[in-house]
């Protein structure tokens, strides 16, 4: 329903996820039972989590790590990884540097130039350890990089960037990315995001995406809603994109999966997210809090280093536990930001629903004070859900 905020000016009414609450059913199942396994094309997962393609989050040994686990991380081919042979000191000096050099001397450093070469030995070190080789690009990087990554036999590529669309006017002296022809030449399925909107994730899925990403601007370390105004909270946009996806698989008969990007700290924001439709949740933040994670207790966007309108900034999430204790515990914290898996499995048992497309069924309600009712003790204490 519109609401007017002026004259001859409306406005809808959406939802974050914050915002909501799930209802439970008839039913419970203990939480041994519900089945959490998705796949994206072909690519079958335990568990719905990807990692996101953030230099603070993921690198070759996480992304192995992740792999083993059941789930799967996201290296991006524009960032330390492929700029530096050897990204240790490079991340050393950004987990070092103190706030106000801290924008400078990022764009300092990603203005070294990305080498073909260390996406293609980025790609095989992956591949070599058995690990699952999902590998992001911005559109533009796709243009230049699409064929190295191909030869190099990735899994799977993300072209992702702050918003994406079928429909992208350049100067006259740009070039455009056809994402059409793109998906099409492409010897690995392609994940196309950012969109929250009907309508453009219709478009996507009809150019060829076998997975769309959902969410402009919610990530811990995005500033992309301050600096452009740019966002549709993700409950709302989450749902919006997965009724495209089941009219687009109700009159085609291919099903692309969606997968709700950034915004998502604990295991009750994942639970959320699926119950409004996605098949899957991509998250940095969290992950970025593991021993293992190359960010050192650092978290920053891939908009951040930008040499004119930096997008994002550096948030310090700390190191809480192993990435197995993250992802599939166990629990060393009270927080929800612990076994991952174990919330979800839980939360599913606790609604009845034994698979994923069930838990997408699940009642949802607006419960603004969710997160607070009755939490007096926990906030005053900061304890728990008061943290």
């Amino acid at each position: 329903m519109d609401i007017f905020i002026g004259r001859r000016k409306t406005a809808r009414r959406a939802y974050g996820i914050d915002e909501i609450a799930l209802v439970p059913g008839q039913r419970t199942l203990a939480p041994s039972l519900p089945n959490t396994t998705w796949s994206i094309s072909g690519i079958e997962r335990e568990i719905p989590i990807i990692a996101s393609a953030m230099d603070g989050v993921v690198d070759v040994q996480m992304a192995v790590l992740l792999s083993e686990l059941g789930a799967m991380g996201v290296l991006n081919l524009e960032g330390i990884q492929t700029r530096y042979d050897d990204p240790v000191p490079i991340l050393e000096k950004i987990s070092s540097v103190g706030k106000e050099e801290f924008v400078s001397l990022m764009q300092e450093l990603y203005v070294l130039p990305i080498q073909p070469e260390l996406i293609s030995q980025r790609i095989k070190e992956i591949k070599s350890q058995g690990g699952i080789t999902a590998v992001s690009l911005t559109p533009t990087g796709a243009m230049k990089y699409g064929k190295v990554v191909a030869d190099a036999g990735a899994d799977l590529l993300f072209v992702q960037a702050t918003v994406v669309s079928t429909t992208f006017i350049a100067p006259q002296s740009g070039e455009n990315l056809d994402l059409v022809k793109f998906c099409q030449e492409m010897s690995m399925p392609v994940v196309l995001g950012n969109c929250v909107t009907y309508d453009v994730a219709l478009s996507l899925m009809t150019a060829g995406a076998r997975g769309v990403l959902v969410g402009i601007g919610p990530g811990a370390a995005c500033t992309s809603r301050g600096v452009l105004g740019v966002g549709v909270p993700q409950a709302t946009a989450v749902a919006e994109c997965a009724a495209a996806r089941d009219d687009y698989h109700q009159k085609t008969g291919n099903y692309v999966p969606v997968i709700a990007d950034g915004g998502l700290i604990t295991g009750g924001d994942i639970c959320k997210c699926i119950a409004c439709g996605a098949d899957g949740v991509m998250i940095g933040s969290p992950i970025a809090r593991a021993a293992e994670a190359p960010g050192r207790g650092y978290h920053w966007g891939m908009a951040t280093p930008s040499p004119l309108l930096p997008r994002g900034t550096r948030v310090r999430v700390g190191t809480t536990g192993t990435i197995e204790q993250i992802m599939r515990g166990p629990a060393q914290l009270d927080d929800g930001t612990h076994n991952l898996l174990g919330a979800l499995k839980t939360s599913m048992g606790s609604l009845g629903a034994k698979d994923l497309k069930e838990m997408q069924q699940v009642e949802v309600i607006i419960a603004p004070s969710l997160l607070t009712e009755g939490k007096v003790y926990q906030k005053a204490q900061q304890l728990g859900m008061g943290k």
